[in-house]
């Protein structure tokens, strides 16, 4: 693993899994700029920073959007995400349009739907018609791919959900798997990273498919700096660091 800046190369001593295969093949590059959050999905990168000033990446450069957000999420549900008071927006043909209801943390993530908790733990879901549905459980971090759904409690427990009908959240199962993660992010593709409360940074890994959503067991990857957020999306693994700066670490086999 090679971490790279205008100061030169840092090389890490590091291995990835692609799909069912390990290697050593991920390279990192600090990427200017400051944000407290990221999320990338369908193409785009989304990200805010510790003004809750909201930036997306466009054609290489950190484009500021107009709004104030805590937190962000783009995926094939779209653009959302939740401001200093909780109130729930939706990017639509530019602007920002308030939807009724209150969260802590959004995820877009999903192919027909949003998801995010509110401040009570208590987890929510948007049909593509309708209103937010409880779904049954206490998270205080909640992420889809096209397959299954993570979580994590605020005892750092982790669960995921395996979706039986993406329309339907309440037709399927919570399954706690091992570990104790902080955050945890779910790419439309189905993979699975996380941050533990010390910084350190894990991947669900050996062979994560729709036929075993859940893979098998968490990989470590040591980094030089403690991580506080992660996404990924077309190869590309998003970090956040602790001192908000901005990694991007590529696989050299995508």
């Amino acid at each position: 693993l090679r971490a790279s800046s205008a100061s030169g190369d840092q090389t890490l001593n590091e291995r990835v899994v692609v799909g069912c295969l390990s290697t050593s093949a991920l390279n990192c590059r600090v990427v200017p700029g400051s944000l407290k959050q990221i999320d990338a999905g369908n193409g785009q990168v989304f990200g805010v920073n510790s003004a809750d000033e909201i930036y997306t990446l466009y054609s290489g450069v950190w484009t500021k959007v107009p709004g104030s957000l805590k937190h962000v999420s783009v995926g094939p549900a779209g653009v959302w995400g939740v401001s200093a008071g909780d109130y729930i927006l939706n990017l639509q043909r530019g602007d920002w349009v308030v939807v009724r209801g209150l969260l802590k943390q959004v995820d877009a993530g999903g192919s027909v739907f949003p998801a995010g908790v509110n401040s009570n733990d208590d987890i929510y879901c948007l049909p593509a018609e309708g209103s937010w549905i409880n779904i049954q459980g206490k998270l205080k971090y909640y992420s889809c791919g096209s397959y299954s759904c993570w979580g994590v409690n605020s005892a750092d427990n982790i669960y995921i959900m395996k979706v039986q009908s993406l329309t339907d959240p309440f037709f399927s199962l919570w399954e706690q798997i091992d570990g104790a993660l902080s955050m945890i992010e779910v790419s439309t593709d189905g993979k699975v990273y996380g941050v533990n409360s010390n910084g350190d940074l894990f991947e669900r890994y050996f062979c994560v498919s729709s036929i075993n959503p859940a893979g098998t067991k968490w990989r470590q990857l040591p980094l030089y700096q403690r991580i506080k957020h992660v996404s990924y999306d077309g190869g590309h693994l998003w970090l956040i660091t602790l001192d908000n700066s901005i990694l991007d670490c590529t696989d050299d086999l995508n």
